[in-house]
């Protein structure tokens, strides 16, 4: 009866993985990240813009299974005409976050979440207007920022609006009689509003014949004051009111007096309201300013909003969807690179452990040669000659990630090949081949369960670079150093630094907790006891 090879882990070995077992910080990290990779193999359950089960026309279908549309469908506009919701029998259940990682989102749900830009431009406002001798104003000319309380100037009298100086009052009698007076400035201040304030000038006496019926007089602000910019979002409705309304910056918003942000608050709720531009006069500090409020255009990549938990990149996508989706690239990357590294690090390293000679005298030269190779320069070359490809990745990087794996094995079979259980071994007739597999690879095992976590941690660290530099994975292939090259040219939009960089914190520091755990697990030092 002929037996089937097998491979069976030695009693030191179990027993090491029990210790692994109870460490608790390295097992509750093996089974968070089990989890986050069950939970990407998954993701297109959680995220996608197809329903997961369509019943429409009595036909019931799995539109997420078919991830390549000839003519793509809108399913969510489907799902809302009123074709599809007038029958009973019709119905569609959508992935919990239902945006696939390929969508562009359509700007117009955005509108909402619009921008406003409020910009306080000091108007420098000068006027003039002739005075009366029973103090009534005719002819006023740019006088609207002096007498904001009023439409019509004309007929008003000053002394209704503004404090009047027995100073100017002396003065504009001395004219009124004829008789000469000297250039006079006087500050007013206005009987409603004290911090508007405005500089009466009187012109130069001219000697006349008769008394004259009014008087000209010159009106100017008393400060300039720079121009303020103030950003205003909206990020629960589009209404722009008061409960809703952040405008920053705060301290200098909550300075202006009360009656102007009233006032300023006015103009912004129009201009949402509008969905355009919005215009006002206030008065700040005294001096007229003219206030506009403008909205801004949805534009890419968008901030963090409802639906949209981790924002939107640089090409109108969810930044969520991309996150799960490129968590199954690296993990299912990283877990391929390693498993394939690992077999042919055990090829190689095992020959030349297991025959020695002229065989391990060669192939340690020849790597030695083949590990000179630039590895950034032969994938930027291969790229550019072959494409870029997930499979040609990993192929190509495979190539070069086995040779610290291969020195590892190479030593370890040349520790074990003398052995009395090898020896008996070969005694027994035994070919090369069983007793590499079956009985020194068991006992060699020790290197590639402890680096399996670290070389795991290299490969998505390595794939997150490479597609940061632009020589990775395909363009529309979700990754973390995609969104990441995003972040560097776009250095305000902080989601899409702060996501994929959580997420790939949280990756590689469950999985050095676990590579510690099994260090810790399979090395005999801290165990070993002298007794006397």
């Amino acid at each position: 009866m002929v037996h089937s090879p097998q491979i069976r882990l030695s009693p030191l070995t179990r027993k090491r993985l029990v210790q692994f077992r109870h460490n608790r910080r390295a097992w509750t990290s093996f089974v968070l990240l089990s989890a986050l990779f069950a939970l990407s193999l998954c993701a297109p359950l959680l995220c996608n813009s197809r329903p997961l089960v369509l019943r429409h026309e009595g036909k019931i279908s799995f539109p997420f299974l078919h991830n390549r549309d000839v003519m793509p469908m809108d399913y969510r506009a489907l799902a809302h005409s009123t074709n599809f919701t007038s029958r009973a029998s019709n119905f569609a259940i959508f992935a919990p976050m239902p945006f696939g990682p390929d969508e562009v989102l359509d700007p117009a749900a955005f509108e909402i979440y619009r921008r406003a830009t409020l910009v306080l431009t000091p108007e420098n406002a000068a006027g003039r207007f002739n005075l009366t001798a029973d103090g009534r104003i005719t002819r006023a000319e740019n006088c609207d920022s002096f007498f904001p309380d009023v439409t019509t100037i004309n007929s008003e009298k000053l002394a209704d609006h503004w404090i009047v100086p027995a100073a100017l009052t002396h003065a504009l009698a001395t004219r009124f009689a004829n008789q000469p007076a000297p250039v006079i400035e006087i500050t007013l201040t206005h009987s409603s509003n004290a911090s508007l304030r405005a500089v009466a000038a009187l012109v130069a006496f001219e000697s006349r014949d008769v008394a004259p019926a009014s008087i000209r007089v010159a009106l100017r602000q008393t400060t300039s004051t720079a121009s303020t910019t103030f950003r205003v979002s909206s990020p629960k409705s589009g209404d722009a009111s008061a409960a809703t309304c952040i405008v920053t910056p705060a301290q200098t918003w909550q300075a202006l007096p009360g009656d102007t942000r009233s006032a300023l608050q006015v103009c912004i709720a129009r201009a949402f309201a509008a969905g355009g531009e919005s215009k006002t006069n206030v008065v700040v500090s005294g001096a007229a300013m003219q206030a506009q409020c403008s909205l801004s255009d949805v534009t890419w990549p968008h901030r963090p909003v409802a639906g949209h938990w981790m924002g939107v990149d640089a090409a109108g996508r969810d930044v969520l969807a991309r996150v799960v989706f490129g968590m199954r690239t690296s993990l299912a990357f990283g877990l391929l690179l390693v498993g394939w590294a690992m077999l042919l690090g055990f090829v190689i390293g095992a020959a030349q452990g297991y025959f020695g000679g002229w065989l391990d005298i060669i192939a340690q030269r020849l790597i030695e040669i083949w590990s000179a190779l630039p590895f950034l320069y032969v994938m930027i070359l291969i790229g550019a000659v072959m494409g870029r490809s997930f499979l040609l990745l990993l192929i190509c990087y495979g190539l070069f990630n086995w040779i610290s794996l291969s020195y590892y094995l190479r030593a370890e079979f040349l520790r074990l090949r003398h052995r009395p259980f090898v020896e008996a071994a070969r005694c027994q007739g035994l070919g090369h081949a069983r007793i590499i597999v079956r009985h020194l690879l068991p006992n060699a095992l020790t290197p590639l369960i402890t680096l399996f976590p670290f070389e795991l941690v290299g490969a998505i660290a390595t794939l997150t670079a490479l597609d940061f530099l632009g020589f990775g994975l395909p363009p529309l292939t979700p990754s973390w150093g995609e969104l990441l090259q995003q972040a560097q040219q776009c250095r305000w939009a902080w989601w899409l630094a702060l996501y994929p960089t959580a997420a790939l914190f949280a990756v590689m520091l469950l999985t050095v907790f676990i590579g510690e755990g099994l260090r810790d697990a399979f090395d005999p030092k801290p165990r070993t006891k002298l007794e006397g």
